[in-house]
């Protein structure tokens, strides 16, 4: 009967994280692990098959031309790659307007001369009332008359802005419109794009004998090899600077460099993809390399990523979703019994131990087996059903829980209280070395007011202006200690250790300090006569723990530092300051960059033979 109630929370949990985990917001946490498996593995070395001739900010400084450049240029740039031995030429810039006719014709002449040219176009889509229209916009029909290849070079980023997913093609109603990667595998080949050879499966998209996986109808993920420039990139610039071309600069300096002919042999049986890299044409990607060197990468870029996965068949590949799903039901009930069998210490470590084992699992399948499983999903579910385990545990010592609150929580601190229930060896009698600041604050002359109010007039006014100086002190992780007469003692930092307890500890006074004077104004307004505080601030060890008798409990604190704490209020009395607070060197110098304070003196408490540095608190920075 037992098993069979973990059984059944088991398989609710199981539902519960299948809905939460098909979220945009999971499914985002999930890419951005996978980006952190691709910086595990750092970047690949890539077959060399592949380059880059960029339009850069080199380009431009290079050319002194503006965008776009004279057609006759590409035309130049076709000619000297063929030259060169180019295996193919991609253009990732579209050519979808017309401009000079005398340069587009050179631009056609050159393309129609060759057959392993691909040009690019796109799909746009607008909003247009409550419909979406689409548009497939070609080269212009001049450049591709003779049947050049055109495709889409369309690219997604997932709803985190990156791009992680190769779009095969692009579907206008019936028309389906291959992308310039599809179609340049396609013509590495010798695939006729119209045959058999290409076909969509629901799986798969098959380019002969490439059945490349994909992950949503029309796209795959790309098996990225590096961050922006990982491969061998050159500048158009020198493609085209030939011997019957002079750049701006040859001019200046009145030679000719010929820049081409130092690179020609690096083009030869290469893949060639033409595009901007400059970032003012908004081309640019943020991909899973990103973090590596901050770099965006380059529309062109990715394309070329595509075409070496492709080439090197190293496609990533999501696990079998039926096969896990199953298994994570599975796990998910094995670990419900198994955690409610052993001890939560040793379930702890057996949990910690199977989420490194897993984590360690999935990135061994990314980096040598390509297969992508999901990387956060089984570490949360360990982490829920352990966390499962130790409700189960609180329910069952939920009545000690309560004797310690009924027992102490009117009498101390919250936050010692939740200490007390995680550790009741403190209720014990000692005490530990810690360093506090500690906050004393005291009534100026309340004797004498005393004297000449009513004993019920003292007590109303008083259990006011006390109410309102404890609620600040806990609202700034204070712990009351004491009130002595009309003196409020409080400390930051203990029992629950607090890192910028001697911040806390101004801000606290400041805070007392301003509803001291709406107090002040209010009492005035109801005809009661107001009176003025004290507040002295000092930081230090001091010894903090159960102090009291076997039969008391009174965790307070003790020690030289609480005595110099209350001596250094009693200063306010002797020095003129602008909000009657005063605070010891030791305090002012681990918050003098967050507050304003000034020097007041050189001064030796009541007690002391040594002489400190006191200082005004002014205001929080």
């Amino acid at each position: 009967m037992k098993y069979i109630k973990y059984i059944v929370i088991s398989f609710v949990v199981f539902v519960i994280f299948r809905i939460l985990f098909i979220t945009n917001f999971w499914i985002n946490l999930e890419h951005k692990a996978s980006d952190v498996f691709f910086l595990l593995r750092g970047a690949q070395e890539t077959s060399d098959n592949i380059v880059i001739v960029e339009i850069g900010d080199d380009t431009f400084n290079t050319l002194n031309e503006r965008w776009p450049f004279p057609r006759e240029y590409h035309a130049r740039l076709i000619e000297n790659l063929e030259k060169a031995g180019a295996k193919q030429i991609i253009f990732d810039i579209e050519f979808t307007e017309r401009t000079n006719v005398n340069a587009d014709s050179k631009l056609a002449s050159a393309i129609a001369n060759y057959d392993n040219i691909i040009l690019s176009g796109k799909l746009i889509r607008t909003q247009y009332d409550n419909s979406i229209r689409e548009q497939l916009l070609s080269p212009i029909p001049l450049l591709i008359q003779t049947g050049t290849k055109w495709g889409t070079v369309n690219i997604s980023a997932d709803p985190d802005g990156f791009v992680r997913r190769y779009e095969l093609f692009q579907k206008r109603a019936k028309e389906i419109k291959l992308s310039i990667g599809a179609i340049a595998i396609a013509h590495h080949f010798d695939i006729d794009l119209q045959s058999e050879e290409i076909h969509n499966y629901p799986k798969f998209f098959k380019i002969g004998s490439n059945y490349i996986p994909k992950v949503t109808s029309k796209s795959a993920l790309i098996n990225f090899y590096g961050p922006a420039r990982t491969f061998s990139t050159y500048d158009y610039a020198d493609v085209i600077d030939d011997s019957t071309f002079t750049t701006d600069f040859e001019k200046e300096i009145e030679t000719n460099l010929d820049q081409y002919y130092g690179l020609a042999d690096n083009f030869k049986d290469k893949i060639v993809l033409i595009g901007l890299t400059a970032v003012e044409f908004h081309d640019t990607h943020h991909t899973p390399f990103f973090s590596e060197n901050n770099q965006l990468m380059p529309g062109v870029e990715i394309h070329a990523n595509f075409l070496e996965t492709v080439l090197r068949s190293d496609f990533l590949k999501r696990f079998p979703i039926i096969p896990y799903l199953l298994f994570i039901l599975f796990f998910t009930m094995l670990l419900f019994i198994v955690n409610s069998l052993i001890r939560p210490t040793i379930s702890v470590f057996i949990n910690l131990v199977l989420i490194f084992v897993y984590i360690w699992f999935s990135y061994f399948l990314f980096s040598t087996k390509q297969m992508l499983i999901p990387i956060l999903e089984i570490p949360v579910i360990i982490i829920i059903i352990y966390i499962v385990g130790l409700v189960t545990q609180y329910i069952q010592t939920v009545r000690e829980r309560k004797f310690i609150k009924q027992a102490f929580g009117q009498y101390i601190a919250p936050e010692l209280v939740e200490e007390l229930i995680k550790d009741p060896k403190k209720l014990e009698y000692g005490g530990v070395q810690r360093e506090v600041t500690v906050l004393y604050s005291d009534i100026v002359a309340f004797t004498p007011y005393t004297e000449s109010h009513s004993p019920k007039e003292t007590v109303d006014i008083l259990r006011e202006y006390l109410t309102e100086m404890v609620d600040i002190i806990t609202e700034n992780k204070g712990t009351l200690d004491k009130f002595v007469g009309d003196e409020i003692v409080a400390m930051f930092g203990a029992p629950v250790e607090l890192e910028d307890h001697a911040f806390y500890a101004c801000k606290t006074a400041l805070e007392m300090r301003q509803r001291m004077n709406e107090l002040q104004e209010k009492w005035e307004s109801e005809n009661r006569d107001p009176f003025e505080i004290g507040i002295g601030i000092n930081t230090g060890v001091v010894t903090v723990g159960n102090l009291g008798s076997e039969q008391i409990f009174d965790y307070t604190a003790i020690g030289d530092n609480m005595n110099a704490g209350a001596r250094i209020e009693a200063l306010t009395r002797d020095y003129e300051t602008e909000n009657n607070i005063i605070i010891s060197d030791s305090t002012f110098e681990q918050v003098k960059d967050k507050i304003n304070a000034n020097f007041i003196d050189d001064a030796t408490v009541k007690g002391k033979k040594i002489i400190i540095k006191i200082h005004e608190l002014l205001s929080v920075k």
